[in-house]
C-alpha cells in the first residue's frame, strides 16, 4: 500500500506535441507525443526524489486524457482525475525553430482542465498533506480554475498545511497585471514563494527584477521563504531574514523546459527531509540541472542518488559499459 501524499499539487496537464528534430513546424514531417504539465512535473519529480504525492485535475474523455492519467500514475503519482465527456484535453506543441530556442504553443482554451472547480478538489486530501503547491498557470485557465486554487489554499491554510507556490507567469495565458490580480487572493497564505526575478517582479510592481536580494526583502513576511530562480546563475533564498543564496551547475543544456519544476521538486524534497536553507538550494539547483539535460518536460526529473552524484561531483562515466 503506498504512502499518503505528503504533497498535494493541482494543475492542468496536457498531451504534447514535440519536434525531434530543429525547424519550423511549417516545414517538418512529423512530431512525437508525450504530456506535460507544471503541477505533474513537480508530482513527478517529488516522486522520483522519494516524496509520495497527489496530483488533481481533469481530463478530457479521449485517447489524449487516457494516455496523461496512465503516464503519470506510471510514475508513482497519487491521481484524482476525473474525466470531462464535454471538453478536450488540452495540447500544447513544442518545436525548436532554431538550435537555440523553443517555442511552445498552447490548445488549452475550453480544454477539461479549465473547467476545474473546487467541487474537483477531494475531501480530505489537502487536509492530510503536509504541503499544498500551486502555480500562477491555473489561475489564468479560468474563472472556476481561479475559484479552486483559491479554495486549495484556503483549505490548506485552514488545516495548518503549507503552501506552496511557484508565480510560473505563462504570458500567453495572461498579462502580468492579470497574474498579480489574482494572486492577490491567496498571496498573504503562501508559505513558500518561488519564481524567477521577472515572475517576482509582478508582485512587487515598484521593483525591476534586476536584483533578486530587494525582490526577497520586499516579499518576505514572517514564517516565509522567498525563492528566486537564477537559471545558470543558481538560485537564492531569504527565510528570517537571513539571504541564502547557491551557485548553478555548468551542464550539457539539451531542454530547459521542465527545469523550473524539477528545481521546485528538490527543493520542497529538501524542505520536508528537514535539511536547512542551503542544502535545498543546492538539491533544487541539482535538479533543475539534470533536467536540462534530458529532452521532454519531466523525462529528466532525477533520481536521488543522480543528485547526490552531481552535488558530489562523482557522477558517472558517460559511457556506460
Amino acid at each position: 500500500m503506498s504512502s499518503a501524499p505528503r504533497v498535494v499539487t493541482v494543475g492542468e496537464t496536457m498531451a504534447l506535441m514535440h519536434s525531434s528534430t530543429i525547424g519550423s513546424l511549417a516545414h517538418l514531417p512529423s512530431v512525437d507525443l508525450a504530456i506535460g504539465g507544471a503541477e505533474s512535473n513537480l508530482a513527478i519529480g517529488l516522486r522520483r526524489l522519494g516524496v509520495p504525492t497527489a496530483w488533481v485535475s481533469r481530463v478530457g474523455a479521449d485517447p489524449l486524457g487516457a494516455r496523461v492519467v496512465r503516464e503519470i500514475r506510471a510514475e508513482g503519482v497519487e491521481v484524482h482525475c476525473p474525466t470531462d465527456p464535454q471538453r478536450p484535453t488540452g495540447l500544447m506543441i513544442k518545436s525548436h525553430p532554431t538550435g537555440s530556442t523553443t517555442r511552445v504553443d498552447y490548445y488549452r482554451s475550453g480544454s477539461a482542465a479549465s473547467a476545474l472547480t473546487p467541487a474537483d478538489l477531494p475531501e480530505h486530501l489537502i487536509e492530510q498533506a503536509e504541503i499544498l503547491h500551486v502555480s500562477g498557470i491555473t489561475p489564468l485557465l479560468s474563472t472556476s480554475a481561479h475559484a479552486t486554487v483559491v479554495t486549495a489554499v484556503r483549505r490548506a491554510a485552514a488545516a495548518g498545511v503549507r503552501v506552496s507556490l511557484d508565480v510560473n507567469h505563462r504570458s500567453r495565458l495572461g498579462s502580468r497585471d492579470d497574474l498579480a490580480h489574482l494572486l492577490t487572493e491567496v498571496l498573504e497564505q503562501v508559505d513558500l514563494l518561488i519564481g524567477g526575478p521577472e515572475e517576482l517582479a509582478l508582485l512587487t510592481p515598484d521593483l525591476d527584477g534586476s536584483a533578486p536580494a530587494p525582490l526577497l526583502e520586499a516579499l518576505a513576511r514572517p514564517g516565509r521563504q522567498v525563492v528566486a530562480k537564477l537559471g545558470p546563475d543558481g538560485a537564492a533564498a531569504l527565510a528570517d531574514g537571513q539571504l541564502h543564496q547557491a551557485a548553478g551547475h555548468a551542464v550539457d543544456v539539451v531542454d530547459t523546459v521542465g527545469a523550473g519544476d524539477a528545481f521546485v521538486a528538490g527543493y520542497l524534497s529538501a524542505l520536508l527531509e528537514g535539511l536547512d536553507i542551503p542544502a535545498r538550494l543546492a538539491r533544487a539547483n541539482a535538479c533543475g540541472a539534470l533536467a536540462c539535460t534530458v529532452p521532454g518536460d519531466w523525462e529528466g526529473a532525477a533520481r536521488l542518488h543522480e543528485v547526490e552524484a552531481l552535488l558530489l561531483g562523482t557522477a558517472a562515466d558517460p559511457v556506460s559499459r
